[in-house]
């Protein structure tokens, strides 16, 4: 699995996608902290977060629409199929790789928190606590985008099917409550008052394992297939 999470990385930042997820996302990081923070005056760090978690809906892709649908469209995806790697370790590999893209991503957000500590002393559990929310988000929503790159070989498909199930777990609540659980964003509200959310960290774990196993049938399935 090391050797995949290696690869993937590496295909991450020998190619722009890497810089342009992480040159997207604090570039609105930078719009939302003047909006929410600089411009009330505030020393909140994670205030940002509550909105820069809904560009992670339209950016994500960007990590996850390549992961399979590549593989398969340059006709790669054979040689996974024959490697003697499992599919877990495969599918675990390109999930770890691109999780990493994001935790790089949140180190870089501490900028920000820098500039904060010029102007007063930020609450740093708060601060923990709502970067842990964004990293479990931002898995979940890697899971998904995953499993939409299995089923396809065009990456814009996948691409647009993970955007479009993201939009659509937002308005699910307002129909039925039962639905809850699938609004991954709107449970991330609760991580910047600085509580460890013990029932949306179990969601997320679950929605995310739920998708990886997923995933790993599709491939497994084609695999059988060939």
């Amino acid at each position: 699995m090391w050797a995949i999470i290696k690869k993937e990385v590496k295909s991450y930042f020998l190619s722009p996608v890497g810089y342009i997820f992480i040159g997207l996302f604090l570039a609105m990081c930078s719009v939302f902290f003047y909006l929410d923070v600089v411009n009330y005056g505030s020393i909140q760090f994670e205030n940002m977060f509550f909105s820069t978690t809904t560009i992670l809906t339209f950016i994500i892709p960007i990590l996850t629409m390549r992961i399979f649908a590549e593989e398969r469209k340059v006709g790669t995806e054979q040689l996974l199929y024959t490697s003697p790697r499992s599919m877990t370790s495969i599918v675990l590999g390109k999930f770890f790789a691109t999780t990493f893209v994001i935790i790089i991503t949140e180190i870089c957000t501490l900028f920000y928190l820098g500039i904060l500590y010029f102007f007063g002393t930020p609450h740093l559990q708060t601060i923990f606590v709502t970067l842990l929310g964004f990293l479990m988000l931002s898995m979940a929503y890697i899971s998904f985008g995953m499993f939409a790159s299995s089923i396809t070989e065009n990456q814009i498909i996948a691409g647009v099917i993970t955007i479009g199930f993201f939009i659509i777990t937002w308005f699910l609540p307002s129909f039925s409550e039962i639905f809850t659980p699938l609004s991954l964003i709107n449970m991330f509200n609760k991580f910047p008052s600085g509580l460890i959310a013990i029932e949306e960290i179990v969601t997320y774990i679950t929605f995310t394992i739920s998708f990886i196993i997923l995933t790993m049938i599709v491939l497994q399935r084609r695999k059988s297939i060939k």
